[in-house]
């Protein structure tokens, strides 16, 4: 379900952004719900990736790879 907010900006800035928006063939408003999107979201990859290490914690290699080993194909 979509909700209605109400921003306030500077009017020559929305404008410009109207425009920009208009040659990426999409909204001020698709655009604003895309970066909403991305704001949320910071962080949480990162979250994410620590989580999985502490799960993987109890892998550890047997052997030391050298850098040749590492190299071969």
């Amino acid at each position: 379900m979509l909700k209605n907010i109400t921003l306030s900006a500077d009017e020559k800035l929305i404008l410009k952004a109207r425009k920009k928006a208009k040659q990426e063939q999409t909204t001020l408003n698709s655009q604003f719900r895309q970066w909403l999107e991305n704001y949320t979201s910071i962080g949480t990859n990162s979250n994410e990736y620590e989580a999985l290490m502490e799960q993987l914690s109890y892998s550890r290699p047997t052997k030391h790879y050298s850098r040749d080993d590492l190299n071969e194909r």
